[in-house]
C-alpha cells in the first residue's frame, strides 16, 4: 500500500545527534538497539492523507500514524524528527543516495524494491476499493469485477501494480479492460467518485476507511493484501540497502512493539487491526511483475 498523491508528499527528517544515547527503553529484557554513528540527516516521508500523514490545523505541523511511528523510533535511537518537503518519486531517490537514511511513508515491501533498499516492517498492508455511497457496485473481489469499469489508482504505487495485473488478466480472459484514470490528489478522486467520472478507487485501506468514517458519502466494497492474493503485504521503514541501518531500525521497532507504545499509536489512529506481532527485516514482498 503506497500513498496516492506523489506530487504533494512531505518528508520528515530524522536528524542524528552526537549527544549521549538518551532514549528510555521500557522493555527490560531487550538491549538498546545499536545507534547510527554518522551525524547526517535521515528522512521519514509522508503524504497528506489522514490518518497516515497530514498537516495539522496550523497547516505546518505534520501529524498522523506514520509520523508517530517515526517519532517512536527516533526516541529509541536518540534522534530528532524534523519535517521536510519532497515528492513521492524523490523520496526513493533520496533514500538511495543516502540523503534520507530512513523513510516512513506507508511504503510496501516489494521484491523489486528489495534490490535497492532494506526494510524493517511495522504494519500490515491492506488495500481497499472505494465507491460512492449510491453506487450500484456491491463488491469487488476479483479481476472480473472491474472489467469495463472506470477506476482510479495512484501512479507509481504498489496498488497500481496490482490493478494493472488484474487488467492484464481480464484482457487475457477476453474481458473488457478497465479504464484507468489518474489524479494527483485524493480530494480530486473523491470529487470524481461523487460526479460519476470514476466508478471505483483502489487505494490504501487506512485512508479510505478514515474518509468514509468522517464523510459518510462513500463505502468500501472490497479489501485486499497489498502483496497480492498469496501473501500478506507489509508496510516498512525503508533505508538504502547495505548501509547498516536496517538492524537498528528493526530493533527500535521491536522495542516499541514490546513496550506497548506501538499499540498505543495504532489505537490512537484507529489502526489496531493493522498491528503486527514483530518487526521483520526484508520479508517476502509483492512479487515481481511479469511483463
Amino acid at each position: 500500500m503506497d500513498l496516492i498523491t506523489p506530487l504533494t508528499a512531505a518528508a520528515l527528517g530524522l536528524a542524528l545527534h552526537q549527544a549521549a544515547y538518551a532514549a528510555e527503553i521500557s522493555a527490560p529484557r531487550r538491549s538498546p538497539p545499536s545507534r547510527p554513528r554518522c551525524p547526517r540527516t535521515s528522512g521519514c516521508n509522508g503524504e497528506g492523507t489522514p490518518p497516515l500523514v497530514f498537516p495539522a490545523t496550523d497547516d505546518t505541523t505534520v501529524i498522523g500514524v506514520e509520523t508517530d511511528i517515526a517519532q517512536l523510533v527516533a526516541d529509541v535511537l536518540g534522534l530528532e524528527l524534523a519535517p521536510e518537503n519532497t515528492s513521492w518519486e524523490d523520496l526513493f531517490l533520496a533514500a538511495k543516495s543516502g540523503k534520507y537514511e530512513a523513510v516512513f511513508n506507508n511504503v510496501t515491501v516489494t521484491e523489486e524494491r528489495k534490490d535497492i533498499y532494506d526494510f524493517a516492517t511495522y504494519r500490515i498492508d491492506q488495500l481497499a476499493w472505494q465507491v460512492a455511497a449510491n453506487s450500484p457496485i456491491k463488491k469487488i473481489a476479483e479481476p472480473a469485477d472491474i472489467a469495463g469499469l472506470r477506476v482510479s489508482v495512484g501512479a507509481g504505487t504498489n496498488q497500481e501494480k496490482v490493478l494493472l495485473d488484474w487488467d492484464r488478466q481480464n484482457t487475457a480472459a477476453g474481458r473488457k479492460p478497465a479504464e484507468i484514470l489518474y489524479y494527483e490528489k485524493y480530494g480530486d478522486v473523491l470529487l470524481a467518485l461523487k460526479s460519476g467520472r470514476v466508478q471505483a478507487y483502489f487505494g490504501p485501506n487506512p485512508t479510505l476507511a478514515y474518509n468514509i468514517a468522517v464523510s459518510g458519502d462513500s463505502r468500501l466494497v472490497g479489501t485486499f493484501s497489498g502483496a497480492g492474493p498469496d501473501l500478506q503485504g507489509l508496510i516498512a521503514a525503508m533505508t538504502k540497502k547495505g548501509n547498516g541501518l536496517v538492524g537498528p531500525l528493526q530493533e527500535a521497532l521491536a522495542t516499541v512493539i514490546e513496550n506497548g507504545k506501538y499499540a498505543q499509536v495504532l489505537d490512537r489512529w484507529g489502526l489496531a487491526n493493522e498491528a503486527i506481532p514483530k518487526s521483520e527485516i526484508n520479508p517476502p514482498g509483492l512479487p515481481r511483475q511479469t511483463p
